[in-house]
């Protein structure tokens, strides 16, 4: 199953020269997924090719600007392009009333397909979505006083897989194999029962993505992370200033790899980048004197998660 991640946009708190405020698009099996939406989020997708149309589901962290004012935008390329299908956005108590306002004073009207807001609880972790594909779950942050989430994108298990050669040897009957990939055995017209183990092999393991937008070294986060195969942790300051990023609600390179290091996680990217800093690897090489495998949330780049 396809499990990608694009970034659009990785700095803060306004756009910059060639850069954008935090935007990503996950695509589990081609649905997909936006979180946050950044100003400037549609460019980006125009450029990359990416249908907007195919987004049912959006992910707002929380309500300052970098990462929700792309909002406005999108839902009236919506609007215009006569969307029909479902649209749920997953954001902070507010984002309701403030989208029904701007359509209100625009005279925009009611919009022409179901719009869905799901409010998310910062306090504490719950799901929010659980389909076919995957389930996700918010991650308690903190941002300061504004309620801040992240995200974690938890794909599916798949059904254990039918060894070919086992349905011949045991001639097993067509209408027994759905049972048997989900775990059942198969019984010998002799009564000799047949285990699973023998007749199927494991699908691969879930893979995970948590994003964690804007937040100050929070150790609490770690429960949910543990072990993810892709993490994404704010790194708005280096280590070398000595900003103090706690104290504004955000966590240094060094601070987002101490956090990828304790939740033992595969891969660690960091963005979110002051508009301060323009050599980005060197944030990460930064970051890589705790924690190895960091990589730079570059814009318009693919991370594929095998």
């Amino acid at each position: 199953m396809k499990f990608e991640l694009t970034i659009l946009g990785n700095t803060s708190p306004f756009p910059s020269k060639g850069r954008l405020p935090t935007s990503q698009i996950l695509n589990i099996n081609e649905r997909l997924y936006l979180i946050d939406c950044g100003e400037g989020t549609q460019i980006r997708m125009n450029e990359l090719g990416i249908k907007r149309m195919k987004i049912d589901h959006i992910f707002i962290s929380h309500l300052h600007g970098d990462h929700y004012y792309g909002l406005f935008g999108l839902l009236g390329s919506y609007r215009v392009s006569r969307r029909t299908q479902p649209l749920h956005i997953h954001c902070p108590e507010g984002l309701k009333e403030l989208i029904e306002f701007e359509a209100k004073i625009s005279y925009a009207g009611e919009f022409m397909f179901p719009l869905h807001f799901h409010t998310t609880n910062a306090k504490k972790a719950e799901k929010i979505l659980d389909n076919k594909d995957l389930e996700v779950s918010t991650i308690p942050l903190r941002h300061g006083e504004i309620p801040t989430t992240g995200f974690l994108f938890r794909e599916k298990t798949g059904e254990r897989k039918m060894i070919k050669s086992k349905i011949k040897e045991y001639n097993i009957p067509f209408q027994k194999i759905p049972a048997i990939k989900k775990g059942g055995f198969f019984k010998l017209p002799n009564g000799k029962v047949i285990k699973n183990t023998e007749l199927t092999l494991a699908p691969p393991p879930a893979k995970t993505y948590a994003f964690c937008s804007d937040t100050a070294y929070f150790t609490g986060l770690i429960p949910f992370i543990k072990n993810v195969d892709l993490l994404y942790h704010e790194a708005t300051f280096n280590a070398e200033d000595g900003v103090d990023a706690g104290k504004k609600g955000h966590s240094s390179t060094l601070e987002a790899a101490k956090i990828a290091k304790k939740g033992k996680v595969k891969k660690l990217i960091i963005g979110h980048f002051s508009t301060r800093y323009r050599d980005l690897e060197a944030l990460a090489d930064e970051s890589r004197t705790i924690f190895e495998n960091t990589e730079v949330a570059e814009e318009k780049k693919t991370f594929v998660i095998a």
